[in-house]
C-alpha cells in the first residue's frame, strides 16, 4: 500500500502570483475573461492554435513552451495510460478541460470518461485523472494549478518534476486542497485509483 500522507497547508496562499497581490493591494478593477468569452475570442480570429495560452481563475495564462524532455514525457504518459477505443475512458493529451465558467486549462494528460466530445470539452465530472509534465512551470503547476483542480475536485492528480525526474501523487480533495499526497519512487509502479487495470511503472517512463 502505498505510504500516502496528510498535506496540510493550502498550497495556493503562500505563492498566490505576484501580480494578483498587485490588484488586491492597489484595488484596481480589471476583467476576468469567462469560458464564453475565451471561445468568442478564438472564434473572431484573436485567438488561433498559434496562441499557447489557457484560461485560469478568468485570467489567459501563456503556456511555456514544450522542450523535447518535456513532450517526451507526455508522449511517454499517454502511451503508459492508453488501452485503445474499447476502454471505458479516453486519453486526452494537451486538450482544453472545462471546469468552471472562468476556467479552461489545458492539461498535459487528461484521463477522461468515454463520450463523444466533439460538441464541448470534458468538464471536472468527466475527468479521472489529471498528469501535469512540468519543467520551467513547477512553482505554478503545484500552486495555481493544483489549488484549482482541488477546488474543482478533480480526484487524482500527478504532478510530474522534469528536472528531478519524479512524480508527485494528490488525492482526496476536500476544501480546495488534496488531503492525501504520495512521492512513489522510481522503481515503484502508480495506479490511478478511478481507471482499474490501468498502471505505470516509473522506471519506464523518469528512466
Amino acid at each position: 500500500m502505498p505510504d500516502y500522507h496528510l498535506v496540510c497547508h493550502r498550497a495556493w496562499e503562500p505563492a498566490m502570483p505576484t501580480l494578483r497581490k498587485i490588484r488586491e493591494r492597489a484595488a484596481v478593477p480589471y476583467h476576468r475573461w469567462s469560458v464564453e468569452e475565451f471561445h468568442r475570442m478564438a472564434q473572431s480570429g484573436l485567438l488561433d492554435e498559434t496562441d499557447r495560452v489557457e484560461l485560469i481563475d478568468g485570467e489567459l495564462v501563456d503556456m511555456a513552451p514544450i522542450g523535447s524532455r518535456h513532450a517526451f514525457l507526455v508522449d511517454r504518459f499517454a502511451e503508459c495510460l492508453g488501452s485503445g477505443p474499447s476502454a471505458s475512458y479516453m486519453v486526452r493529451a494537451q486538450n482544453p478541460i472545462v471546469l468552471d465558467e472562468r476556467s479552461e486549462p489545458q492539461p498535459d494528460i487528461a484521463l477522461v470518461k468515454r463520450a463523444n466530445y466533439a460538441d464541448r470539452h470534458p468538464t471536472a465530472a468527466d475527468v479521472l485523472l489529471i498528469v501535469e509534465v512540468s519543467d520551467t512551470t513547477l512553482e505554478y503547476d503545484r500552486d495555481v494549478k493544483l489549488a484549482l483542480y482541488a477546488r474543482q475536485g478533480i480526484p487524482e492528480v500527478w504532478l510530474c518534476d522534469v528536472k528531478a525526474g519524479k512524480l508527485a501523487v494528490y488525492r482526496e480533495p476536500i476544501e480546495g486542497q488534496y488531503r492525501l499526497m504520495h512521492m512513489p519512487t522510481n522503481c515503484e509502479t502508480v495506479a490511478p485509483l478511478w481507471v482499474p487495470g490501468v498502471w505505470v511503472a516509473l522506471a519506464d517512463v523518469l528512466a
